[in-house]
């Protein structure tokens, strides 16, 4: 016979709090319902629930299944996959997974649990069957690609799942899983914002001698991104990865812009100062997730203004907003100009961010792969500054070459398509301009990991920014490039990861 141990959901949707914040009284009643889930479904939302069947099939019911269901490991079990949704608009509510012994079921019972799209809790009415149902678990979980493509949101984002037992004559009858987005269901707006990451390719023009100076190169990046989500607040409240980062620049473009506070929750970041443009992306995102909840329209240029960003390159700004490869235009340089000498972001205070002057999208097909090694950080701060005052101004044959290579090379290749040239390229920035004192100042082994990358079939290497981040593009042999950097870096350790350009800015959700 099954006894099934007493469940505290009361208590666990306590831990879960502690653990994602607040949930909503629906939250709540989804998670903890003892009843048909369909039946609650149709009075929060005002609409016939339907059900969509992805899968269904008669399969043997593994260890852990069998476990659940109280039934030899081999036993015929039904399994089925459904999405619940709302028959007026047909949103997405609820992704569930169940597990039914067939031994245990009427013919007429199976028959409409195999053939038709009908919720379980009818099933169980139809049949006149006494059943109760007990939670077994509850508890949050990040978004795969599988379950942000079925709800329409964002990777990483948090589910909130749990799972039950419907139990007849003393035995487990079916075993469900249901799992539903955390920003769904919820009894306040939501602003859910996904960035891209960036390569920083080069800048430009580091001698001043034209009355200008910085520019930059780059391309915006699918991945690796940060995931943050923000909702009203009486006072600001900011936790996860990069706080305090996030927190001042949600305090700039508040006072800037005279708006109210905000709880941010940083769901998704990855590493600062590895040449990937970390801060600039929390940063605005911060300032627009403020804006966003407070119906203030701003740029990410005038937020990166305001939390003095993009004083140096424009590439991480242009990036949150527009996406796809990027040329910006650098600043006036020189007394009385927006720069008088030369220096990084970071020490850049109170410069606009250059402007664009290209923008196009960067092939879909062309694959990027990025080597991160565990080595010290890219240079920043006090560091970073005494490297702009020694080795700048750069020599001018340098700018004019890198010109060259980026408008007459560089930008066609990518408008044709034309990965070899767009290569050669590349290679040949690393050894120009201020790009030739970024890699110079490398540890060996970001050497090795260019020149290795390259041998096993990249058409380009290059380091983006200060490093120590190595990207390599190719349009076929990723994984090989793949293991190449794998085995490089295998002694100190790092990431690796095949991603792609992103022709778009951050994206930005309700909820």
């Amino acid at each position: 016979m099954y006894v099934p141990a007493a469940f505290p959901i009361a208590q666990k949707i306590t831990d879960i709090e502690n653990v994602v914040g607040r949930l909503s009284p629906v939250q709540k009643m989804l998670l903890g319902t003892d009843g048909s889930v369909t039946s609650l479904l149709e009075v929060i939302t005002g609409s016939k629930i339907e059900i969509e069947t992805l899968e269904q099939s008669i399969v043997p019911a593994d260890e852990l299944i069998a476990e659940k269901l109280n039934v030899q490991p081999g036993d015929e079990v039904n399994h089925r996959i459904v999405k619940l949704k709302r028959a007026d608009n047909e949103e997405i509510l609820i992704y569930a997974i169940s597990h039914t012994p067939i031994k245990r079921l009427e013919p007429e019972f199976k028959y409409d649990l195999t053939r038709a799209d009908i919720p379980i809790g009818v099933i169980l009415k139809k049949h006149f069957i006494e059943s109760r149902r007990d939670i077994v678990d509850a508890g949050a979980l990040q978004a795969d690609k599988k379950m942000s493509q079925i709800f329409n949101i964002f990777p990483r984002e948090l589910m909130l799942s749990r799972d039950y037992r419907i139990v007849r004559h003393g035995e487990p009858l079916i075993a469900i899983t249901e799992t539903f987005p955390f920003n769904s269901f919820r009894d306040e707006r939501k602003i859910i914002i996904q960035t891209p990451s960036r390569i920083h390719m080069t800048l430009t023009d580091l001698t001043g001698t034209s009355g200008r100076v910085d520019g930059g190169v780059g391309i915006a990046l699918e991945e690796p991104n940060i995931l943050l989500e923000a909702e009203r607040c009486e006072v600001l409240v900011v936790e996860g990865e990069g706080a305090d980062r996030a927190k001042a620049a949600a305090e700039a473009v508040m006072e800037r812009f005279g708006l109210g506070a905000i709880r941010l929750s940083i769901r998704g970041a990855y590493r600062s100062h590895i040449g990937l443009g970390s801060g600039t992306q929390l940063g605005i995102a911060a300032g627009k997730a403020v804006c966003e909840l407070y119906d203030f329209e701003a740029t990410g240029q005038e937020i990166a203004q305001v939390i003095s960003r993009g004083g140096t390159s424009g590439i991480g700004t242009a990036a949150f907003d527009f996406g796809g490869f990027i040329i910006d235009a650098g600043h006036t340089f020189g007394p009385g100009k927006q720069k008088t000498d030369f220096r990084p972001s970071s020490a850049s205070k109170g410069v606009k961010p250059p402007a664009v002057i290209t923008r196009h999208d960067f092939p879909e097909d062309w694959k990027i792969v990025l080597a991160i090694p565990n080595l010290p950080k890219g240079a920043y701060g006090q560091r970073e500054i005494d490297i702009f005052k020694d080795y700048c101004p750069v020599p001018v044959e340098d700018v004019h070459e890198l010109c060259y290579q980026i408008l007459v090379r560089m930008v066609p290749s990518i408008v044709e398509q034309n990965l070899d040239d767009f290569g050669s390229a590349v290679n040949r920035i690393q050894e120009l301009g201020f790009k030739r004192v970024e890699v110079m100042l490398q540890h060996p082994l970001v050497h090795k990991l260019m020149m290795d990358m390259r041998a096993a079939g990249a058409a380009c290497s290059g380091l983006s920014s200060f490093g120590p981040t190595v990207y390599a593009v190719t349009d076929s042999q990723s994984r090989d490039i793949e293991t190449v950097a794998r085995k490089v870096i295998a002694d100190v350790g790092g990431d690796v990861l095949i991603t792609k350009a992103r022709n778009e800015g951050a994206r930005i959700r309700a909820a």
